[in-house]
């Protein structure tokens, strides 16, 4: 076969990302015995936020007092946007799941009695050991093969086409359902393993009419030494803070608080030094946990215990935050038929609420939201009769898929447009220290540059999967600011200077939907019921679209198919 002829295939279930959401969704849909593809836009194993470092895990023994403390501390920190039911889910299924990553041959550390200690996962271990299990389970996967759109018909999901990129080569996957497990959105910030994580799965999503939720929860930065990409924070529990000129900083109420170092960072440039390991155990001890937090450092010659090192923070978006697509049922199924989401691509919040964060809930997560919605993905399939090839599909992708030439001979510059949406979501005065004007302003350059999406593409596969990349960032950033200026109070890791406490009307989830016109109301509630006050900082926003995308819009027999607008 030629290079450029398109590979088709057909399979009961896709599944799109090949993170531990991912793996996990692939191998218990093919548990369910159902035919299954996986595709990645990286090398499953290696590629994402979980494969080059370690995290840890929410797992608690079957003991109901630590549980229930444990929901109701999560409940509370969550400021009460999540569900007790599904944290008791999450800890439920994920104690089941480690049992078996154990049997699979994970070596979990144990304590005096020998009691395996299963709240760790060192990530290259546990992702070359997730891509044994998902190959043994006789699912197909397809490495540096990235998901460009979705297919469709009347039914729902069909779907997905994309680029092999090793074999420059279009590919076409036909299926009765698919899972979204493409990770959230770091818009390319640096972050280690977060390259990949540019918020296609949002668009396709999106595109079908599937509707997103906590995307105003996306106000995360992660600490990282200025030189290096990794943002594993938690050993700079060990540092004192320095500025520019030697003076130490001092953080009230703990070496720490959320606050301390963006605020500082504000000021001017902030150094460290882990000097509180101040012995060769702890030393060895530290190096011996979090062994990728060093690499950054012995690369450049600087001991982190006696020197000191410059500090930033990388942005990390929906990765880290709390949004994404809007689930309906306990199988993670979404607004639109066949379509599931799994780990930082769907909503959190039922578990997290308003505030997420690295590691422990997030990463139990993945584990268990693959695991159902690989499962329902697999029963839907497997109870439709006819074959995906009988279905008249279509491709649904848009924004940063043009291949109409555009008037003066214009084409997407993708590299451009990236840059643009960075400088709107990457200070932390805008984005950090949030305040509703500052917002409403960052808002309108983001609206301004969105038909810069509908430009023509350049037909070379990097150019193909770099203007995608480039079309995500923007609607996931247009979702963020919009969602943000509808939550008029402070809840969770969301901020509006303006609103500096919580407001017990909002103690809801909040729905957004729409791509050219963006559309948020509280969950279940359609725009149109709701209070006029409640969304006014955000009316103008919500409703503002360039008129001559109109004239783009798919057919709307299509988004009526997939169930735009309407709620769950």
């Amino acid at each position: 076969m030629q290079a450029n002829d398109e590979l088709k295939l057909t399979t009961d279930v896709l599944v799109i990302g090949g993170g531990p959401a991912g793996a996990w969704a692939a191998w218990s849909a093919a548990s369910q015995g159902a035919k299954v593809i996986l595709v990645d836009k990286g090398f499953l194993g290696s590629s994402g936020a979980t494969a080059p470092g370690g995290t840890n895990l929410l797992y608690l023994p079957p003991d109901e007092k630590l549980r229930n403390e444990a929901v109701s501390q999560r409940m509370k920190e969550g400021g009460y946007l999540s569900e007790p039911d599904w944290i008791h889910r999450v800890l439920d299924q994920v104690y089941i799941n480690l049992e078996r990553v154990e049997t699979w041959g994970y070596p979990f550390r144990r304590d005096e009695n020998g009691v395996p200690m299963r709240d760790h996962l060192q990530g290259p271990e546990y992702m070359k050991l997730m891509r044994s299990a998902v190959s043994r389970a006789g699912v197909r996967i397809m490495d540096q093969s990235p998901a460009l759109e979705l297919l469709t018909d009347e039914h729902g999901v069909g779907g997905a086409r994309g680029i092999s990129r090793q074999k420059n080569r279009d590919w076409e996957v036909r299926a009765q359902s698919v899972v979204i497990a493409t990770g959230g959105c770091a818009f390319l910030s640096k972050g280690l393993g977060c390259n990949v994580l540019t918020g296609e799965g949002l668009l396709m999503a999106a595109e079908l009419g599937a509707e997103l939720s906590g995307m105003e929860f996306s106000r995360q930065y992660a600490p990282s030494a200025a030189f290096g990409t990794v943002t594993r924070g938690r050993l700079l529990n060990w540092a004192t803070y320095y500025d520019e000129d030697g003076n130490t900083l001092y953080s009230p109420g703990g070496p720490r608080p959320h606050d301390f170092l963006p605020t500082m960072l504000r000021k001017g440039p902030v150094y460290a030094t882990l000097n509180h390991a101040d012995t060769a155990e702890k030393q060895r001890i530290l190096r011996q946990s979090h062994a990728i937090f060093f690499v950054p450092y012995d690369r450049a010659g600087i001991d982190p215990f006696k020197e000191r090192f410059p500090l930033t923070l990388r942005y990390e978006g929906t990765v880290r935050g709390t949004g994404g697509i809007r689930i309906t049922g306990d199988d993670c199924a979404t607004t639109v038929p066949g379509l599931y989401a799994a780990g930082d691509a769907a909503t959190r919040e039922r578990v997290t609420g308003a505030k997420s964060g690295g590691g422990a809930f997030n990463a139990s997560w993945a584990i268990c939201s693959g695991t159902w919605a690989g499962e329902g993905a697999a029963k839907h399939a497997l109870s439709t009769r006819s074959s995906a090839n009988d279905r008249r599909l279509q491709a649904a992708g848009r924004a940063g898929m043009s291949r109409e030439s555009a008037e003066h001979g214009q084409s997407l510059d993708s590299a451009s447009l990236i840059q643009s949406v960075q400088r709107e979501v990457f200070p932390l005065d805008i984005n950090y220290f949030r305040s509703e004007p500052v917002i409403q302003k960052s808002l309108e350059r983001l609206n301004a540059l969105w038909p810069e999406v509908y430009t023509e593409v350049p037909g070379d596969s990097r150019e193909r999967i770099k203007s995608r990349e480039a079309a995500a960032m923007a609607a996931t950033a247009r979702w963020m600011y919009t969602a943000a200026l509808a939550r008029r109070e402070t809840r969770g890791m969301h901020t509006l200077l303006e609103y500096p406490n919580p407001n017990p009307r909002l103690q809801h989830r909040l729905t957004v939907n729409g791509i050219d016109r963006i559309q948020v109301y509280p969950e279940g509630k359609p725009h149109a019921q709701a209070g006029p006050d409640l969304f006014k900082a955000a009316e103008y926003h919500v409703h503002t679209a360039s008129r001559e995308n109109e004239a783009r819009e798919p057919d709307r027999w299509m988004a009526a198919a997939a169930g735009e607008g309407e709620g769950a």
